[in-house]
C-alpha cells in the first residue's frame, strides 16, 4: 500500500425449505426494534472472511479437492457465485460492510487509512482556532506498541501467550494517535467514527453473546457507536515483529508466519465453539455471532516468493505453488472448525458463512505494472503551487493501492478538476512481473472521478467531510508501489478486487444450492440477523440502503 501522510507529498428447489425457516429468502421487513420476526432458525452464526480469496479460487480448489472441507461447506449450503464486496475493496470498508449492511457512502468508512476535513489532527489538545483536516488511521499505527503481537499489552512469553490478550483492545489504542472531535476536543476512537450500528450491537441488545477476531486493535470499529457490541474481541497485531523469523519481518512478510498468525485466531474460535472466551479462561457459552478473518491467502497472493515457493498466480486465475499450498492450509483450518462444531453437537444449530473482505488484483501476472505514485503526487503539488503562487500543497492525503483515493486541501470543484487534468496527462515507466520497465499513461488510470462526480461514485453527499475528492479506477494490472516487493494489491474496482466467494451453509440452509444472480457482501449483515430471528431493519444501514437479505433463487 502506498500511503501519503496528511499534508505530505510523497436456482432452485430448496427455496421452499428456506422460506419455511424464513432465514434467507425474505427481504428486510419492518418490525419493532430487536424483536424476532419469526422463530429462530439458528442459534449461532460463524462468519469466516478469507481475505484475498476470489470466487474463482474457491471454484478452482473445489474442482481439484471435491472431498475437502471447503467443498463440503459449499455443497452443504447455498453458494453465491456472483458475490461482490464493497468498493473500495479494502479491509475496513469490506468488513464493516459485512457487519453493518452498508457501503462506504453510508458507513463513512472508505479505507483503513483515510482522511476527514471535519476532524482535527491527532494530538490536538487545545482545539480553539485549529483548522480542521486530519488523517484517520485505522492501522497498526494506533497501537500503543505496534511492534508487539499484543499491541502493547505487555504479555510475557509471546507468541504462545498471545491467547491471553485482552478481549477489549480499545485499551490498547494510543489516544494521542487518534483524530480529535472539534466539538468536544476529545479523541475519536474507531467505534465512534462509524456512522451506523453493527450486527454485534443488535445481537447484544437482544441479549445474545458476541465475539470476533481480526488483525488490528483498530477493529474496535466493529463494536459500533456504542463501543460495546463485541464482548470478546481478539486482535493480535499482524504487522508486529514476527518472533522466530528474520529480523525486520512482520507476520505478513513470510507466508509461513502468516499461517502461524492465523492459527492463533483459529485457536481462539475453537475455544469459543467449546463455550469459552478466546483465551479458554472463562466458561461463557458459545457466542451467537462470532468468527474471524484469515490473512494468509492475501500474503500468498502478494508476495513474489516465500518459503521457497513462487507467490501469486501462474497464469490468469491459476494459483501458483505458494497460493495452492495456502489454500490447503485454509481448508484444513476450516475443516478443524467444522469438526469442532460437530464434536460439540453444534453443527445443527450453527450457520457458517464464508466470504472475503476483498479480492486481489491482478490475477493475471502478465498484466502487472508497478507504478511509484510518489512522483505523480509530488508533481501535482508542484504544478498547483506554480499555478497558484503562495499556495501550499494541494494533496492533503492519498491512499493508492490498485486504486487512487485523494483528498485535497482545496475542496472546490476547480481544484479537483485541476488535479484530474494533471494526473490524466502524466505518462512514465513502471515495472512488470519480471521487473523490467513497463510504460504507463494517464498515471495508470482508466477513469478518474473528481469533486461532485467522486461523491456520486460513492452515493455520498457532495462536500461530505470524508468522501475523497478524487477517485481513480486504475488500468487493469496497475499496482501503486515503489520497488518490486509485491505482485498484487486490493482496494480497486476491477473484478479481481470485487468478486469474492459467498457461502451460507449449515443450520437453516438447504444443501447443494447454487445462486448465480448478483449479490453483495453487505447482504450478509441482515441475513445474520434474520438467521438469528432478529429484525434486519434494526441495522441503520439496512434502513438507509434498503439492503436485502440474501436470496435463495
Amino acid at each position: 500500500m502506498s500511503r501519503r501522510p496528511v499534508h505530505s507529498v510523497r436456482s432452485v428447489a430448496a427455496a421452499a425449505a428456506l422460506a419455511a425457516v424464513g432465514a434467507l429468502t425474505a427481504a428486510a421487513t419492518p418490525a419493532s426494534a430487536h424483536a424476532p420476526v419469526h422463530p429462530r432458525a439458528a442459534r449461532h452464526v460463524l462468519l469466516l472472511s478469507v481475505d484475498g480469496l476470489h470466487q474463482s479460487d474457491l471454484a478452482w480448489y473445489i474442482a481439484r479437492h471435491p472431498h475437502s472441507a471447503l467443498a463440503r461447506l459449499a455443497g452443504g449450503g447455498v453458494e453465491y457465485t456472483h458475490a461482490r464486496t464493497t468498493n473500495p475493496s479494502d479491509s475496513f470498508p469490506g468488513m464493516v460492510g459485512q457487519l453493518t449492511g452498508g457501503d462506504p457512502g453510508t458507513t463513512g468508512v472508505y479505507y483503513d487509512d483515510t482522511y476527514s476535513s471535519g476532524l482535527l489532527p491527532a494530538g490536538t489538545t487545545k482545539c480553539a482556532g485549529v483548522k480542521p483536516g486530519a488523517e484517520v488511521d485505522l492501522t497498526e499505527d494506533l497501537d500503543k506498541n505496534q511492534d508487539s503481537l499484543d499491541a502493547g499489552q505487555g504479555l510475557s512469553g509471546l507468541p504462545g501467550s498471545i491467547l491471553q490478550m485482552t478481549g477489549n483492545p480499545t485499551t490498547l489504542l494510543d489516544p494521542a494517535k487518534l483524530p480529535v472531535d472539534p466539538k468536544t476536543c476529545r479523541p475519536v476512537y474507531p467505534h465512534s467514527y462509524l456512522r451506523v450500528n453493527t450486527v454485534f450491537e443488535v445481537a447484544r441488545t437482544a441479549g445474545l453473546r458476541t465475539a470476533w477476531s481480526d488483525k488490528h486493535a483498530a477493529y474496535d470499529i466493529l463494536n459500533g457507536q456504542s463501543g460495546k457490541g463485541i464482548q470478546d474481541l481478539f486482535t493480535p497485531e499482524i504487522n508486529s515483529k514476527a518472533i522466530g523469523y528474520a529480523a525486520g519481518v512482520d507476520w505478513t512478510k513470510d507466508n509461513a508466519a502468516t499461517e502461524q498468525y492465523d492459527g492463533y485466531k483459529v485457536r481462539a474460535v475453537l475455544n469459543e465453539i467449546d463455550g469459552y472466551d478466546h483465551s479458554r479462561t472463562h466458561k461463557v457459552g458459545t457466542p451467537a455471532v462470532f468468527g474471524m478473518n484469515f490473512q494468509s491467502v492475501s500474503t500468498a497472493q502478494k508476495l513474489p516468493a516465500s518459503d521457497g515457493l513462487t507467490g501469486g498466480y501462474q497464469a490468469k486465475g491459476v494459483p501458483g505453488p505458494l497460493l495452492a499450498k495456502n489454500l490447503d492450509f485454509v481448508d484444513q483450518q476450516v475443516g478443524a472448525l467444522l469438526t469442532e462444531l460437530r464434536a460439540r453437537h453444534l453443527a445443527d444449530s450453527t450457520t457458517v458463512i464464508l466470504s472475503a473482505k476483498h479480492g486481489q488484483s491482478p490475477t493475471d501476472p502478465t498484466a502487472l505494472n508497478r507504478i511509484d505514485d510518489g512522483p505523480l503526487l509530488d508533481g501535482l503539488n508542484a504544478a498547483w503551487k506554480a499555478a497558484h503562487p503562495g499556495a501550499g500543497d494541494l494533496v492533503a492525503h492519498a491512499v493508492d493501492d490498485d486504486a487512487m483515493l485523494i483528498w485535497l486541501t482545496d475542496r472546490s470543484q476547480a481544484a479537483a478538476d485541476f488535479a484530474k487534468a494533471y494526473l490524466l496527462a502524466r505518462s512514465g515507466t513502471g515495472n512488470g512481473i519480471d521487473g523490467k520497465a513497463r510504460p504507463f499513461t494517464a498515471s495508470g488510470l482508466q477513469k478518474l472521478y473528481a469533486g461532485t462526480a467522486a461523491a456520486r461514485y460513492f452515493h455520498a453527499r457532495p462536500g461530505d467531510d470524508r468522501v475523497p475528492d478524487l477517485v481513480g479506477v486504475t488500468q487493469y494490472g496497475v499496482v501503486y508501489t515503489g520497488g518490486k516487493g509485491k505482485i498484487a494489491e486490493h482496494g480497486g474496482a476491477h473484478a479481481d478486487d470485487l468478486d469474492v466467494p459467498l457461502v451460507v451453509s449449515g443450520a437453516a440452509a438447504p444443501h447443494g444450492v447454487r445462486v448465480d444472480s448478483p449479490v453483495r457482501t453487505t447482504q450478509i449483515a441482515p441475513t445474520i440477523l434474520r438467521l438469528l430471528g432478529l429484525d434486519p431493519r434494526s441495522l441503520d444501514a439496512v434502513r438507509i440502503e434498503h439492503t436485502r437479505t440474501l436470496p435463495a433463487r
